[in-house]
């Protein structure tokens, strides 16, 4: 690529231009690592310096300039995420295709099941929740908006990994740092195999003690799996029998979402199945809690 900066004279109104263009991204993408920073807990003017390697004199002048727009606040001496930020990820979340297209199927899931759901997407190795119905038996989970959960620990995150098999092994050894052993591993894989037969994954207490959820893949008209959606409730709430029969009202609520994203749902085997339905399949089914 020509070096467009050195084809015009160093004085020229063409140079100076597009040098001012560049110093100009350079910036934008300096304070954007620094609102980055802060999100993941660099909250001093020290801590932010330390892990952006930007000068404390620039990092001070910049951070001011993000707290004056809003998208930082200080207190006490530490940098918060701003309203600004707040009010544009909640814009985000609305603006989401998939979003606005799961919520009224979501909430009439809820209505009729009464437990809490998730609607999350992969970010990267995480989970990112865009949604939260709460359900009305009284119990809140720690999950919200905007947070981000290992993959291999939720059961919305298996949902997502469902057609990833070559990457469970390391996406399990990355979600277990320090604490993986040979048989966790192979029970964790094993499992996954069966969650992926059977189109659904589990969660037996693995990211929350006391929570069981079951999650189902949402896919695109590609038919590449986009988002996953998840049911939670405390153990009583969540038997083994309970969550068999739950497997199938998730795969059925995901091919509602799946067929609004445009992916032609393949049903054969499969029953059509509402909110209020208890029907569960196959063998894989029957093996979900083994």
């Amino acid at each position: 690529m020509p070096d467009l900066a050195a084809s015009q004279p160093l004085d020229s109104p063409e140079a100076r231009a597009l040098h001012a263009d560049l110093a100009g991204a350079q910036t934008l993408l300096r304070g954007l690592v620094l609102v980055r920073a802060v999100a993941v807990g660099a909250r001093t003017l020290q801590r932010a310096s330390d892990a952006t390697g930007i000068t404390r004199s620039t990092c001070h002048r910049l951070l001011q300039a993000l707290t004056q727009a809003g998208y930082l606040r200080h207190q006490a001496g530490e940098y918060f995420l701003g309203p600004t930020l707040m009010e544009m990820g909640f814009r985000a979340v609305e603006q989401s295709p998939v979003t606005a297209l799961a919520r009224p199927i979501l909430q009439q899931l809820v209505d009729v099941q009464h437990d809490t759901v998730h609607l999350g997407i992969r970010d990267g190795g995480a989970v990112l929740y865009l949604d939260k119905i709460s359900g009305s038996r009284g119990v809140e989970m720690r999950s919200r908006v905007g947070q981000r959960m290992p993959l291999s620990r939720t059961g919305v995150g298996k949902a997502l990994l469902l057609d990833s098999g070559p990457d469970w092994d390391t996406q399990y050894d990355i979600d277990h740092e320090g604490t993986v052993t040979g048989q966790a591993r192979e029970d964790f894989l094993r499992r996954m195999r069966t969650y992926a037969e059977a189109g659904v994954a589990w969660d037996l207490e693995e990211n929350e003690i006391g929570i069981r959820c079951v999650a189902a893949p949402v896919r695109d008209a590609s038919g590449a799996i986009t988002a996953a959606i998840s049911m939670s409730a405390t153990s009583p709430y969540m038997p083994t029998a309970r969550m068999r029969s739950l497997s199938t009202v998730m795969r059925a609520t995901a091919d509602r979402i799946s067929r609004a994203l445009g992916h032609q749902v393949d049903r054969d085997g499969l029953e059509e199945q509402d909110p209020c339905g208890t029907r569960t399949r196959g063998a894989a089914a029957r093996r979900l809690a083994e």
